[in-house]
């Protein structure tokens, strides 16, 4: 099957699917330029990284060998400053694609401001003056705040991770959302984060091997979450305390900007002020 494309009702949005790759992208410029830079880009993005799969479902190691395609390399490469635990490449595809796709927007046509947005995690062009903003939300669609980028903060992704999102998670988190210098880098930590917001041997929490639910998934026989039921208030705070801990160690690092974790009702953020509190009755994420 080919690649899908179309533009949106509204006009200034292009829809990219192939697979289970699926894009919006917006563009505020040479629109026309844009979009067929990105139609041309993704024709063969999954191809690239059905090619590279074996390679990228194996946890990273200082030892791996380096990738044949560029997006692969992404992958690698946002991985590669957490290799000291078990993660594999592909806890980044999802913003390195988008990442790839917005860099062929920028290489071939002046914008003042760009996006793509694949699944939540997205890739942002912002010139000087420019913003972003979007609203945070649950996988139920609860309101989780709003963040607001602007060009001067040095963040161009956004990628957000939980249980019961498209990926499977060995945490309980129910959102964490990272921001940070690329979307494939905020793909990665997000995971990770969302990971560590966790209470091992909880009753409440049921887990099965990741191969029972996925039987391609590169998490193997590692246990996720199937199931969180009602925690109480100190098991929140625990939980989230430790994945604010990994969060912090990651600014600390520089790997991230900041995040926003959240777990039954409550939220921890660290870093970048452009996070606010909830407001009533906003369910959408708005890119």
């Amino acid at each position: 099957m080919r690649p899908v494309s179309a533009l949106l009702s509204c006009g200034t949005r292009l829809h990219l699917q192939h697979g289970p790759i699926d894009l919006i992208i917006g563009a505020d410029g040479d629109r026309v330029r844009a979009f067929a830079a990105a139609q041309a880009r993704f024709e063969t993005v999954l191809e690239e990284l059905v090619g590279n799969l074996r390679l990228l479902k194996y946890p990273m190691t200082e030892a791996s060998p380096r990738a044949g395609e560029a997006i692969a390399q992404l992958m690698q490469s946002a991985v590669r400053p957490h290799c000291a635990q078990f993660v594999t490449p592909m806890a980044a595809v999802a913003g390195a694609v988008a990442d790839t796709i917005l860099n062929a927007i920028t290489s071939a046509t002046d914008v003042q401001r760009a996006y793509v947005n694949n699944g939540g995690d997205i890739a942002i062009h912002l010139e000087p003056g420019q913003s972003f903003s979007m609203a945070m939300a649950s996988v139920e669609g609860h309101d989780l705040g709003r963040v607001l980028i602007n060009a001067e903060d040095g963040i161009s992704g956004i990628a957000t991770s939980g249980v019961g999102g498209r990926s499977l998670s060995l945490g309980i988190a129910d959102s964490v959302t990272v921001l940070a210098q690329t979307a494939a880098t905020a793909d990665v930590a997000a995971t990770l984060i969302a990971n560590a917001v966790n209470l091992p041997d909880h009753p409440a929490i049921s887990r099965r091997p990741a191969s029972d639910i996925q039987d391609d998934s590169d998490l193997g026989q590692q246990l996720v979450t199937v199931q969180c039921g009602a925690l109480s208030r100190t098991d929140i705070h625990h939980a989230l305390q430790s994945g604010q801990i990994v969060a912090e160690k990651m600014r600390d690092a520089d790997l991230i900007r900041a995040a926003s974790l959240s777990l039954q009702g409550e939220i921890r953020q660290s870093g970048h002020s452009g996070f606010t509190e909830h407001q009533p009755n906003r369910t959408l994420i708005n890119a």
